[in-house]
């Protein structure tokens, strides 16, 4: 009798050890388990957004970005040559330029190794373009007044599958490439959807100095099992002909560069110099009449961005000619 009650007492009591146990790893491993698993390599999908990630955009292309008048102005001011002064050569570039660039992403977790928990997810970067931190510890933000660094501070945290990025401190920087930037006022809101082998990436842009509502923009990645490469050519100063000291601009009116929309895909210049009402299809209806009325006069064969490529589509086989599409 003495012994069956002994021996219930062990079972029960390895029972309870058994459950404990399993409750204590399961504590453990729950918290490097994410909503959603983001680490490793993406590729970019280059097709996407072709005059965003090779060449860059034509010159004058604001379109879409809900620029004010002080956006706008900046914009016009700006001179692609300032590009090739000594100091600017090797400068870094703030976070939503990884957005606009040819970059591949990595992504990997940091844990903690006394908790297991997720402390930070981490983007690659590259020699001109900052690495992204996404703290996921609950640390709080910085003053106002703290150092703007290229990378900013970003916190982040979990809707079901989407990793939502809150990033602040940001410096300014290009919105575009053909010279709309963000003052160092901005603030971004990423959010990390998956979706199978497919991540997309959807920004949101504020700015109250340089622009008059939220600028959406978005990228898409796919997953491969490959690593991916972020490296870039190493930046060695230059002297490209413009000299230190000296910053390329164009006064205000004396763009020269203004009109090449115009020019080259008949894209008027209150579509194309930007705005709030360039973001919605009742400005694209508001044209299409005197679009429509000018159709006829138009070049109807492609010269630039006409594929996937910055050059004229290749000939038709057997045709030799383009395909004008």
């Amino acid at each position: 009798m003495v012994a069956n009650k002994s021996q219930r007492r062990i079972a029960n009591s390895v029972r309870g050890m058994t459950v404990a146990m399993t409750l204590l790893l399961t504590t453990v491993a729950l918290p490097l388990r994410a909503q959603s698993d983001l680490s490793g390599s993406w590729l970019l999908q280059e097709d996407e957004d072709v005059m965003e990630r090779i060449a860059g955009p034509v010159a004058d292309d604001f379109t879409g970005i809900p620029l004010n008048d002080s956006g706008r102005a900046l914009g016009l001011s700006y001179s692609p040559s300032s590009l090739s002064e000594p100091e600017r050569i090797c400068r870094q570039e703030p976070l939503f330029s990884n957005a606009i660039g040819p970059w591949n992403l990595n992504i990997w977790p940091q844990v903690n190794p006394a908790t297991r928990q997720v402390v930070a997810w981490h983007l690659s970067g590259t020699e001109s373009h900052s690495e992204m931190t996404i703290w996921m510890d609950g640390r709080p933000q910085p003053s106002k007044d703290a150092l703007h660094l290229r990378g900013g501070f970003t916190t982040g945290t979990w809707k079901g599958d989407m990793l939502i990025a809150q990033s602040t401190h940001l410096e300014a920087g290009i919105l575009r490439r053909s010279g709309a930037f963000s003052s160092d006022k901005t603030t971004m809101t990423t959010t990390f959807i998956p979706h199978g082998d497919l991540l997309a990436a959807a920004y949101i842009i504020n700015d109250p100095i340089y622009l008059t509502e939220p600028y959406p923009y978005t990228v898409t990645y796919v997953r491969t099992d490959r690593p991916v490469g972020r490296d870039w050519d190493l930046c060695i100063v230059g002297y490209e002909g413009v000299d230190e000291g000296q910053v390329p601009f164009y006064l205000p009116g004396k763009n020269p560069l203004v009109g090449q929309m115009k020019k080259i895909y008949n894209i008027p210049e209150e579509a194309s110099l930007g705005g709030a009402q360039t973001m919605y299809p009742a400005f694209r209806d508001k044209l299409k009449a005197q679009y429509l009325k000018l159709y006829s006069t138009f070049p109807k064969k492609c010269t630039l961005y006409c594929t996937t490529s910055f050059g004229p589509p290749p000939p038709r086989k057997g045709s030799g000619k383009g395909s004008g599409n």
